[in-house]
C-alpha cells in the first residue's frame, strides 16, 4: 500500500515538472511567423511585456528632428572573432574581449554582430535588404549601443562572403571562422550617423539602448542576400515602432 501511495505521488511529481518544463519552453519560445510573430510577442511571456506596452521601442523609421554636430563614434576595433552561431532567429558573429567603442563619454564593449533581412529601421521610408547591427555593452552600467549598418543591393560583400560561407545551416548549431576576419570592412569609411534612443529588436524588447544608425550603406549581392534568406527560412525583421516623443538627431 504505502509502495502504491509513493509511486502515485512520485507520477503526480514528474507530471508537474514536465507540465511545468513545457510551459517554460513555451514561454520562451518566440519567432516571427504567425502566433509567435512580433505582434504576439507580449503575450507570449510576462518577461516580454515591453514589446507590446513600452514607449521606446526599435525599430523606428528614421526622420531627424534635428540637425546637430554630433561627437564622433571612437571605434577601437581589435577583438578576435569566436564564431559564428546560427540561433534560429538570425545569423550572429560572437566578438573576443578587446573591441570597443567610446560614445557620449562611456566605453561599450562589443559582444557580437548580427543581421536582419530585410532591414528593420528604414531612412525616410527607405528600408534596405539587410543590415547589421553590431551590439556593445557598457559593462559599469549593464547599458547597451548599437551601431547599424545598412546594406544596399549592388556588388558582392567580400566579408559576408567569408561568414556566409561558414553560416551553419541548422539552427542553434555554431561554426568556427578566420579568428581575423576583418569585421571593421563591414562599416563605411564614413561614420556620420543617426543617433536616438531605442530598445532592442528582439524579446524581451529591453529599452535604454543607445542606437547608432551609419547614413552610408554598404553593398550586398543579391545572391547573398537570397543565401541568408534561404539559411533563415523567413525574414526576420521586426515591424516599425512609434517614435511617440523621442528625438532624432543627425
Amino acid at each position: 500500500m504505502k509502495k502504491l501511495l509513493f509511486s502515485a505521488i512520485l507520477f503526480a511529481l514528474t507530471a508537474q515538472a514536465s507540465e511545468h518544463k513545457t510551459e517554460k519552453h513555451h514561454a520562451a519560445h518566440w519567432g516571427y511567423e504567425g502566433d509567435t510573430g512580433p505582434a504576439h510577442w507580449a503575450e507570449i511571456s510576462e518577461k516580454f511585456q515591453l514589446c507590446g506596452s513600452g514607449v521606446n521601442q526599435s525599430p523606428i523609421n528614421i526622420k531627424s528632428n534635428f540637425d546637430v554636430e554630433l561627437p564622433s563614434i571612437k571605434f577601437d576595433y581589435k577583438g578576435k572573432v569566436k564564431k559564428v552561431v546560427n540561433n534560429g532567429h538570425t545569423i550572429q558573429v560572437d566578438i573576443a574581449q578587446g573591441s570597443s567603442i567610446e560614445i557620449e563619454g562611456q566605453q561599450f564593449d562589443l559582444k557580437q554582430f548580427h543581421f536582419h533581412t530585410p532591414s528593420e529601421n528604414t531612412i525616410d521610408g527607405k528600408g534596405f535588404p539587410l543590415e547589421a547591427h553590431f551590439v556593445h555593452r557598457n559593462q559599469k552600467e549593464n547599458t547597451y549601443a548599437v551601431v547599424a549598418v545598412m546594406f544596399e543591393e549592388g556588388d558582392e560583400n567580400p566579408i559576408l562572403k567569408n561568414i556566409w560561407e561558414k553560416m551553419p545551416k541548422e539552427e542553434r548549431t555554431t561554426a568556427e571562422l578566420d579568428e581575423n576576419l576583418s569585421y571593421t570592412k563591414l562599416m563605411p569609411e564614413d561614420k556620420d550617423y543617426y543617433r536616438f534612443n531605442g530598445s532592442f529588436t528582439t524579446p524581451p524588447c529591453t529599452e535604454g539602448v543607445k542606437w547608432m544608425v551609419l547614413k552610408k550603406p554598404m553593398t550586398v549581392s543579391k545572391a547573398q542576400i537570397k543565401q541568408f534568406f534561404d539559411t533563415m527560412k523567413h525574414h526576420n525583421n521586426r515591424d516599425i515602432q512609434k517614435i511617440d516623443a523621442r528625438i532624432i538627431v543627425d
